[in-house]
């Protein structure tokens, strides 16, 4: 295990199941898991630097994106999220709070669907993994990579601050490594998982899924049905923001997740 000081972050590479990871971590208090987009995350956002005044935020590159090494075996979501089950069990901190992000909500919602009560409080953020009974989840095989990420955005300008109008080439090339691993783990079915409606009834963590209400990467349909098929869940809509809430409307989704993470 290897930890270098990354300014008020610490940058942790974690041998788990095989492969080695890279987990950031800051703040402290109660212990908070985040689970990025599959486009990845920058190295630090509004959002991450809010909740880490408030909790420990452990932040972790899916395996295969970011900096995290690609196991040769892996090939499912449900793959990665037993990965992360391990990583939670061996930090030995009790029960945690969990938020996803996006695709990083899809693996939360597997996670929570294989250790029911194992999780202080869930937060599904955009969550893939459930099919639109009416819509279509955005195929990003359609689109260049900034058309892609612009569509998760109502406020183009939001895009603008987070990425510049003109997005660099290493983020550039960085999409493009994310966006085939996405599609080696993602594919077939293309970003859901047919068995998770029927599984997430047995949910016992407290949770809450949060969607834009002009989502276009995945519609509003599939929060709530995410929202009805876990039992005690509740669907909050914030307005006038897309996909990426957590970079759109940060204050807002802090707000959400603060709220929600006080309750007893």
């Amino acid at each position: 295990m290897t930890i270098t000081s990354n300014a008020v972050w610490t940058t942790e590479e974690v041998s788990l199941c095989g492969a080695t990871l890279r987990v950031r971590k800051r703040g402290t208090g109660p212990a908070l898991h985040l689970l990025h987009h599959e486009i990845g995350t920058l190295e630090s956002l509004p959002l991450y630097e809010s909740l880490a005044q408030r909790f420990t935020v452990y932040l972790p590159s899916h395996p295969g994106y970011d900096g995290s090494e690609r196991p040769a075996w892996l090939r499912s979501v449900r793959d990665v999220a037993v990965m992360y089950q391990a990583m939670v069990a061996s930090r030995e901190v009790g029960p945690v709070n969990l938020v996803g992000l996006g695709f990083g909500g899809w693996i939360a919602a597997e996670m929570a669907t294989m250790s029911p009560q194992a999780f202080r409080r869930v937060v599904l953020v955009g969550a893939m993994g459930i099919k639109p009974k009416q819509g279509e989840i955005l195929d990003q095989a359609l689109l260049s990579y900034i058309a892609y990420v612009r569509a998760g955005f109502e406020d183009q300008t939001a895009f603008d601050r987070v990425y510049g109008a003109d997005p660099s080439t290493p983020q550039l090339e960085q999409w493009d490594l994310n966006r085939e691993m996405t599609f080696r783990i993602a594919w077939k079915p293309y970003m859901y998982n047919p068995a998770l409606p029927h599984l997430l009834g047995g949910v016992r963590s407290p949770t809450l899924v949060v969607w834009g209400r002009g989502d276009k990467v995945v519609p509003l349909e599939c929060g709530e049905e995410y929202a009805r098929a876990i039992p005690g869940s509740r669907l909050s809509v914030v307005e006038t923001c897309g996909h990426f809430v957590d970079m759109e409307r940060p204050d807002a989704l802090v707000k959400l997740i603060s709220e929600f993470a006080a309750g007893s």
